[in-house]
This record gives C-alpha cells, structure tokens and sequence, in this order.
C-alpha cells in the first residue's frame, strides 16, 4: 500500500535536515504536513529548518497525532470539555461540535489504593473499595465515550498509562487517511515522555494545554534547544537500568536541562533494550527537559515484535523511517545545542531521596547518610542499633487491637525519649514483639510504570525473592508491601516464570495493575504502626520502584522516601531499614542463625537472562490487550448517563460543573495593572505541584475534610484529592493544602498563612475567602523551580480559584508555567541574582506590578512596587514569563479555554 508523507529529504537541499536531531526532524514534519499558511506557516518552517543550536525565542507550532490520559487528569478534562459543551449549548449552539479533533485515549490508573495487603484477596478487596469509592467518576468516563468522538477509555484494573502506551498504543508509524507520519502525543501527565523510548516524540501537558489540543489548538512552545546525551560503556554487573536512570536524572539535573530536549545517542545505546530506554526518558521530568528521545532502530522493531505489533506494521515503520531520514544508524552527525557524556562502566547500585529523586545516593553510602540526614532535616543525633538502650513501648491490649503507652521503665505513664536523640518503639502485636525506629522502612512498594514496564528488573526482583525464600528469610513484620504492575503482561510472565509464588512467599502480593504508591495511593499504614509512628514522632521511610518522592507524597506520615529499582526494594523490606549498609552488614538471618547478606540472594544479569528468553512471550501481550477495552465485570455492568449534553448534580461530591466557563461574556475584559496585592504564601526553592495540589489523603479538619463531611460523606469514604479533581470546590480548598508545605508566613507548617493586616494564622483556603470579601487580588513568592513535578492542572486551577492573579518566583518548571499562564495567572520572574530575601521582602507588604494595563510583549519587563506597613517602599523589576504572542491571548482572555471556547463561538 502506499502513502501520502511530508518528505524531509524535499527540505534538505543544503544538507541542513542531515544535522538536525531527530526530535527536530519530527517537530519539522508536523509542521510541513499542517502547514496552513496561517496558524502554521513559512516562519515556523524555517525555524524549524534552519534550526538554531544555540535556542531562539520564536516559536513553533506542534499537532499532536493522539492525546494520552489518565484518570487523575482525565476526569477534570472530561469534566472540562463537558462544561464548555454546556456553555455552547446555553448559548444556543451546536454542543455535538464540541469534540474532540484527534483520538484520545484515558487509561484508569490513578485511582486504586492499596487498603489491603500481603494476602491473596488483596487484588480483589482493593478493586472492590475502587469502585465503591470512584463510581460517579466512572460514570462520566462512561458518558464520555458514547458522547464524544475519538474518546477510548481504558477501563480499571487493565494498566498503567505509560506502560499500555508503550507496549499497546505506540505505532511509531501512524497511517491515517492515506498518511503515513510519526506517531506523536502529548499527555496529561508529566511521564508521557516514556513512550519517547519506542521512538515516539510526546510529552506531559497539563490538563489545559491538553484540552485545548483536544479541540484542534496547536500547542506553541519556544523553539527547544537539544541536548546530546552521549552513552558510552556497558552497565557493570551487579547495576541495574534503575540505577542508571537515578545517575542520569542527578547528571541532567545538575547539568539544566529545564524546557530542553535531550537526545541520546552514542554507541551505549547499542546495548540498551527499548524498557532500558523507556526507564530513562520516563524520568524526563525529574531531569526537567521535555522529552528525552530515543531513535528509531534496530531495538525498536525488535521490541515491536516481542510485544506482537504485526510485521506488517513493523515493515512499514522500518521503511518510512529509513526513507524519510528518521532511522539511526549511529553514524550520524548531528549538531547539537551541548553535548553531555555517561559512561555506563561508571554506574553503581543507587537510591534517591529522601525527598527528591534527583538526590542520588550509592547504596554502600546510604547509612551514613542516613545519619546526616537525621541530623540535618531532623534535628536528632543517629545511634547505631547496637547501642539504642531508652524508648518507648507499645503494648498489645486486652482486645488483641488496642494499645497502651508505657516506658521501659517503671512508670507506665511516661514514655522515655530524649530530647533530639534518635527514637525507637517497641511493639508487641499478636505474640509477636519487634522494634521501630527512625528509619525503619514501613511502606515497600513495587510500583510505577518506570520499572515494572522492565522485564529485567521485575525477573530479577523475583530471583531475589527466590533466593531469599531460599535462604529461610521475610520481610519484616513492619513492612507494608505491595505489587502493582503496570500491566497483566507482567503478572503473565512472573506466572510462567514460577517466581510469582516466590514474591508471594514475600508479602508481594498483587494490590492492583495502577500507580498506587508512586501515586500516593499507599493506603492506611496497619493502625499499630500507625500509632507507633504517630506517638512516637518517627521518621520513618519508604523504599519503592517509582520516580515521584516529594514530600508527603507517598504517605503523609512518612517522612524519608527512598527511589530504588524492584530488586532493592525486595532487599530494603527484608532488612526493615535503611540505615544500613546492604554491602557489608547481614540484611538477616537464616533458621540456623547465620547471617545472610545481599551478595547471597542477587541474581546475576544471565540467570535473569536465561528466564526472560522462556518467560516472555508475544501471545502475552495478544491475550492482555486484545481486551483492552473491554474491562472486567464491575466495569461492564456500571450503569452511566447517557445523551449530548452531561447531567450536572448539584448533589455530587465528584463531578461539578467546572465554574470557568459559565456566562462567558462575547469579548475579554482588557488586561489591567494589579494593585493592593496581599501574599497568599512566600515559599522556597523546589515547591512541587505536590505542594501545590496535593494528590493523596486529607483529614477531616482541613478545609477539604470539612466540606464533604458538611455534605454528608463519611471519613472512609473521603478518597483522595487526585480522585476528586472533579469537583473544584474540593480542590481549592486543598490548593497549598500539602501537610509538608512551608509558608513562612505561617509558624505552622501544612496549608496555612497569616490573613493580614489582622495578622491572624489560618488555612490557606480561608484566608483566601476572606481577602474576596474585599475584592484584595492575591500573589505568591516563590523561590528556585516553582511548580516541580507532575503536570497537575489543578495546581493552576486551584490558583486562580483562590484569587491569585500573578506569581513571582526565581526560576519555573515548564509545565507548571505554562499551566499558569493557562489559566490566566501571571507568572513573573525576579530578575538574575534578585529574590525575596536579597530585596527585603518578608510576605507582609502590599504589591502593586505595573506595565499590564499598557500593553504586553513576550518578556517584557514590568515594574513591582512593594509596600510595607510602615509606608516604606521597595522597588523592583520582574520579567514577564508570557513567552510568546499566542500566551499572552492566553492570559488576556483568563486563560487558553476560554480563548478556544470564544473563538468558537465567534466562529459557529
């Protein structure tokens, strides 16, 4: 059969397409092939083609061939494009035109939590409390794919997103309407950057942007520059494609690589699989950049055919990509904006954390650390296991389920601790008695699809569980574990395997094929280690296969968060703690008391070799996806709306109509200074959207709790704020809601802030209420890397909810400043070398930013004039981080919705 393409050779009359990246090539492609002469046209060519290592401000356009969601993001885009139909329809319009342009695809992954545990129902008890909890939810993605057109949802229970795009919905090759070009995406979630290690260019979005693609809006972005990552070398024995990812993500960060692209290349990448690949450009936004790209070659259609893509369809990306210079062959000669090297001999068994993946630590440095850790964050001085005499005592009641609080010693009313010194619990739990302390690991999870979508590294975390079964050894009591692969592919080939059982044997059992803990859906810690840790005031850890530690994250209550591969995650739950040294002390003990250590129970890379050859098989792939779509019983028989137009309750505490859109007037009011400004929070460096927005738990104090107790919903059923981000009165009381957050406006540490003037301490969310009875607009200061992590769109949405009109921060993520601007908040930045501190600003001022109301360029310069409350004044300078001609329409119109939405009504 033959196909129309956009040819790249036809634009290499000078050998420049020859030099270029190969991301650019593609970026190059989707602009010859939409080229309209208006919304995509010569300038953005030649940008393209005369590409500019050293970066340029213009900007280009990008269409996306799909877009990818998730559940978390999902439902408030659904709820989104929903509301916006609405509008068109009270406006007395055609709501069917409101629809998506190009297929998009949600996969349900976010929502399952591990509530149950270690046995052989915890899969089916965990599937059940979803349903119950997320049924309305379902319900409009149910309602979404028979009211909207090129709109697939991926039911519960079938996958993670990023590991079913990777080994189901990548083409690399799309053929649509007598077309063949790249498949390209973009996502609702910031490691949509995965699927780049199948040679497919997408990246995370936020909900907004994603939407606004949904509806045919070319994404405009700044024209990138690339980055060369060059891999020499091959991983040593004993490493593993997690420990290499965790040195990339501290090498790329250190380095900058914010809003960058990274493209590997050198001869390494001969011995990196496609999973080994997808490992690395899965972190891309812990490194920062974009995307991190990985060519087509000879591993990919190695990999398509392992994961039963057809031949016919492997032929045809293998012949478009050599014929439309798309296809590595390692000898090219690209021009790259820098190049940064690795070799790949150098690489050693690594963690990250405690809070932040790109803080590598080598696995024989992890004790000492731990040590400093606990001094430094904590205030309290590490004492050896050996050497711990005083702590507190935790005493199984008469029930068998109630605790009592005794001391070692005499009295029974007095727990013993010292001020500032390591603390320890004792336990006595069902006739079994065991310590707890700082730094003892309470939560073990193999999760994420970083690694479970590695069949190397879930092998060989089953040989681990082999041998150490082997040897006699278990997990510790304390240890809560879990397995949550990314797809059934994976519990297939662990089955055929036979080390299933073995990581059963383990407490590994399957929770559910979802996020969960790299997620913050780790469920309720078992309610004596609970108390233990709450009592106690432990700082306790988690080690889990994921790439997300933020603060409170992975559980509220715990306080170290370790990164590591599946393996040493298997390793760290048998030893309980991580203040240890795994290369020189016993992780435990066999049956006749002789110690066992980490070299005893790793498998080498051949044996792991050895059961991937009989384990994986392409008809694994067939059986699982060729029901992709179809979902399990609970799914089939959910009973949803149907029609054009969604059914809005108003007595749903999940799905609201979304207040952004409603009434909209014809034309935007005209941009306008802001003057009288009050600071909401003034906040340090790395403040993640998880600050932001977070997406776990919430107490039924905070503002969140209250309001749905006040509606009538029970504590249990509470869920979490990533599965409520349908209902915006939830979520804007739990915007900056984060119980690690740090305001220094605030004494207490959580979400709160001082209403000033009256200088009274309160929840972020209450002050914001009471600052709009006075019509006082709100802004925020911020430090280095404002807006880190996931592409969250309600921490944007959220923002401007509460009244916040601009942020002024050091330095942004990509994604989140781009949500802001998204969503008509104003991002500035301080000028080079200037922050709060450094200008004498404490948060108490009032802020007046001038230069709006008379006209906005792209980086244009505004004047902010801070007050404080002696009538002193300090003066500043702040760039405008409206970055292009089409953001600020974006911003002018209160965000890029509500510019899509007016020009088709203008339009229609």
């Amino acid at each position: 059969m033959s196909y129309k393409i956009a040819s790249l050779k036809e634009h290499n009359e000078n050998g420049q397409v020859d030099k270029l990246p190969f991301s650019i090539r593609i970026l190059l492609e989707n602009v010859i092939r939409n080229h309209d002469g208006f919304a995509i046209n010569d300038q953005h060519l030649d940008t393209l083609r005369n590409w500019n290592p050293a970066g340029t401000t213009n900007e280009v356009p990008y269409k996306p061939a799909r877009v990818l969601m998730q559940d978390f993001t999902g439902v408030p885009a659904v709820v989104d494009v929903a509301s916006i139909r609405s509008e068109v329809i009270r406006k007395g319009k055609d709501g069917s035109k409101i629809n998506p342009a190009i297929p998009v695809d949600l996969v349900v992954d976010h929502s399952v939590q591990v509530d149950f545990f270690g046995t052989s129902y915890a899969y089916s008890k965990n599937v059940e409390y979803e349903y119950n909890r997320n049924k309305e939810r379902y319900q409009l993605l149910k309602w979404g794919q028979q009211a909207f057109d090129n709109f697939t949802v991926v039911p519960p229970g079938m996958g993670i997103c990023h590991q079913v795009n990777l080994e189901y919905l990548a083409q690399g090759v799309i053929e649509r309407e007598g077309w063949a070009f790249p498949d390209t995406l973009v996502g609702t979630d910031s490691h949509t950057p995965m699927v780049n290690g199948i040679g497919v260019v997408g990246w995370g979005v936020g909900g907004i942007e994603a939407e606004a693609a949904i509806l045919g809006q070319p994404i405009y972005f700044t024209c990138p520059q690339v980055i060369g990552l060059k891999l020499k070398g091959k991983l040593p024995k004993g490493t593993t494609a997690t420990d290499m990812v965790l040195g990339i993500t501290q090498l790329l960060r250190e380095y900058g690589v914010v809003g960058k692209f990274v493209e590997v290349f050198g001869e390494g990448l001969d011995h990196l699989t496609v999973p080994d690949r997808a490992t690395i450009s899965n972190m891309s936004p812990e490194f920062g950049c974009t995307v991190t790209y990985f060519p087509i070659d000879g591993q990919t259609l190695d990999y398509m055919k392992r994961t039963n893509r057809s031949q016919e369809h492997i032929d045809l990306v293998e012949e478009y990509c050599k014929s439309n210079m798309l296809w590595r062959t390692g000898n090219e000669e690209i021009t790259y904006s820098d190049v940064v090297e690795l070799d790949l001999s150098s690489i050693e068994p690594a963690v990250s954390g405690p809070k932040r993946p790109q803080d590598k630590i080598f696995v024989k440095d992890l004790k000492e650390k731990f040590g400093h850790l606990l001094k430094d964050e904590f205030k309290r001085q590490y004492i050896p296991a050996s050497e711990r005499t005083e702590c507190a005592w935790l005493s199984e009641g008469g029930s068998g389920t109630q605790f009592t609080w005794s001391s070692a010693h005499d009295d029974p009313n007095t727990v013993v601790m010292k001020e500032n010194s390591l603390k320890t619990v004792k336990i006595k739990k069902n006739n079994e008695e065991f310590t707890l302390s700082d730094g003892s690991i309470v939560i073990a999870a193999i999760t994420s699809c970083t690694n479970t979508s590695n069949p190397s590294v879930m092998i060989g975390a089953g040989l681990v569980a082999r041998k150490a079964v082997e040897k006699g050894l278990d997990v510790k009591p304390w240890v809560k574990t879990s397995l949550a692969p990314g797809s059934k592919v994976v519990t297939d080939y662990l089955e055929r395997s036979g080390l299933l059982p073995d990581l059963e044997a383990l407490r590994f059992h399957t929770v559910g094929y979802g996020c969960t803990s790299c997620i913050g859906n780790s469920g309720p810690l078992p309610p004596h280690i609970d108390e233990a840790v709450t009592k106690g005031e432990l700082v306790v850890s988690s080690v889990l296969s994921g790439n997300r530690n933020f603060e409170a994250r992975v559980h509220p209550k715990v306080k170290m968060n370790f990164l590591a591969s599946p393996m040493l995650v298997v390793v760290y739950a048998l030893a309980g703690r991580t203040d240890i040294n795994l290369f020189e002390e016993p992780i435990g003990y066999d049956p006749n008391g002789q110690e066992v250590f980490m070299k005893d129970i790793w498998p080498t890379q051949e044996e792991i070799n050895d059961i991937m050859l009989e384990a994986l098989k392409p008809e694994d792939f067939e059986k699982a996806y060729s029901v992709i779509f179809d979902g399990e019983e609970q799914w089939k028989s959910l009973e949803a709306p149907e029609g054009e137009n969604y059914a809005w309750s108003d007595e749903s505490t999940y799905i609201k109509e979304a207040p952004f859109f409603q009434d909209i007037s014809d034309d935007p009011e005209e941009a306008k200074d802001i003057n009288g400004a009050r600071v909401l929070l003034k906040l340090g460096d790395s403040v993640t959207t998880d600050h932001i927005s977070p997406a776990g738990s919430f107490a039924t104090d905070s503002p969140a709790g209250q309001y749905l107790t006040d509606n009538g919903v029970g504590r249990a059923m509470f869920n979490s704020y990533g599965s409520r981000r349908g209902n915006h009165e939830v979520m804007m009381r739990g915007t900056f809601a984060n119980v690690r957050i740090k305001n220094q406006l605030s004494p207490k540490e959580g979400g709160y802030t001082n209403y000033l003037p009256q200088d009274i301490i309160m929840p972020v969310y209450d002050a914001a209420q009471e600052y709009a009875k006075t019509d006082t607009p709100l802004v925020v200061l911020a430090g280095k890397e404002y807006g880190s992590g996931s592409s969250r769109d309600w921490a944007a949405k959220g923002t401007t909810l509460l009244g916040i009109k601009a942020v002024i921060a050091e330095s942004y993520e990509r994604i989140h400043r781009s949500n802001l601007v998204g969503m008509g908040v104003l991002p500035l930045e301080f000028e080079s070398g200037k922050t709060s501190e450094s200008l004498g600003l404490d948060g108490t001022e009032t802020f007046d930013i001038s230069g709006i109301s008379e006209g906005l360029e792209p980086g244009k310069v505004l004047t902010v004039k801070a007050t404080k409350s002696d009538g002193s004044t300090i003066e500043f300078k702040a760039v405008c981080r409206l970055d292009s001609g089409i953001e600020i329409e974006y911003y002018v119109n209160g965000g890029i919705l509500h510019y899509v939405l007016r020009q088709f009504l203008k339009n229609n």
